[in-house]
């Protein structure tokens, strides 16, 4: 089903997205480590990654994305992503399938940043094409949608955008945006939130979202998508979303992209769902976590706005 005909039953009933999947599989003793991250388990422990996308399910996610964020040259080296690439990114793709079998849970197919998350400075189209591309052909048949995740420019955007639009799959974009608390929200770039919405919103784009950030610079981030929304006449066509981070704030991009970042003790799910009733008050329709953020947290936010036991 195309999730943007479904925008009228979400204005009130919020989208509810799943979860940090790389926390979990370390939770469930699947194996887990740098620099492979959650693409370890998917090569070594299938069935790990069916519990834990079944873990969001059960605690009430409408959506989960599909367990291909690592499967890029910097997780899983070049040679094993030019060897396997393809037949992991398929494997996700038909595992996050299996995991939603005899429910009406969607499946979101990721595409991260694949030449490193936080570094904007790194992305190149050229590079970056024939990459996007192994992920896309290999997850299309058995996804829903597409979920751009943790995109730190417009140019990275764009060029998801221009990749997808011939699947006939509508495409979400989930812009990271800095953690410094500026009055201007701005990507990762340093280009403004109000600019990358202004340019990426409309066509088969049918949701804006933030994530991998933390939670207290979500809040201006939607209001700016919403006056971009708003200027272009676009509000009726395009969700707007947030699900943000449990990390401790971190914009040393190499510590981002090679350690196992410590959590947040403050972010309980209660406490994040405060935060998430805000986002909604001011125009988002679509919730969940990013890194870090449990099943518990998700089964908080299905019963607090979703009225699910």
């Amino acid at each position: 089903m195309q999730t943007k005909n479904h925008m009228a039953t979400h204005k009130t009933t919020p989208i509810i997205l799943d979860g940090g999947m790389g926390r979990e599989l370390e939770r469930i003793g699947a194996p887990f480590r740098q620099p492979e991250w959650s693409a370890l388990a998917l090569m070594e422990s299938p069935e790990a990654v069916i519990k834990a996308h079944q873990s969001f399910v059960n605690a009430g996610a409408d959506v989960i994305t599909t367990n291909a964020y690592a499967l890029v040259p910097f997780h899983i080296g070049e040679d094993c992503f030019t060897e396997r690439g393809a037949q992991l990114a398929r494997s996700a793709a038909m595992l996050a399938k299996e995991a939603v079998a005899g429910t009406q849970v969607q499946v979101a197919g990721c595409l991260p940043p694949v030449l490193g998350s936080y570094q904007a400075q790194l992305f190149d189209t050229n590079t970056a094409r024939p990459l996007l591309n192994v992920l896309i052909e290999n997850q299309n048949s058995h996804v829903d949608f597409w979920l751009a995740e943790t995109i730190s420019s417009i140019g990275e955007a764009n060029l998801i955008k221009q990749l997808t639009q011939n699947t006939a799959k509508d495409c979400w974009i989930a812009f990271t945006i800095s953690d410094e608390e500026t009055q201007i929200p701005l990507l990762r770039s340093g280009e403004t939130v109000f600019d990358a919405v202004s340019n990426i919103a409309g066509g088969h784009v049918s949701a804006i979202l933030f994530n991998c950030s933390k939670a207290e610079v979500m809040l201006n981030a939607i209001k700016a998508a919403k006056r971009a929304l708003a200027l272009s006449k676009q509000e009726q066509n395009v969700l707007l979303g947030v699900y943000a981070n449990s990390f401790s704030p971190n914009d040393d991009d190499k510590r981002a992209n090679s350690i196992v970042t410590e959590l947040r003790g403050d972010l309980t799910p209660a406490r994040y769902a405060e935060f998430t009733k805000l986002w909604l008050d001011n125009g988002a329709s679509i919730i969940g976590g990013c890194c870090g953020v449990s099943p518990e947290h998700i089964q908080h936010l299905a019963r607090e706005h979703a009225g699910k036991s």
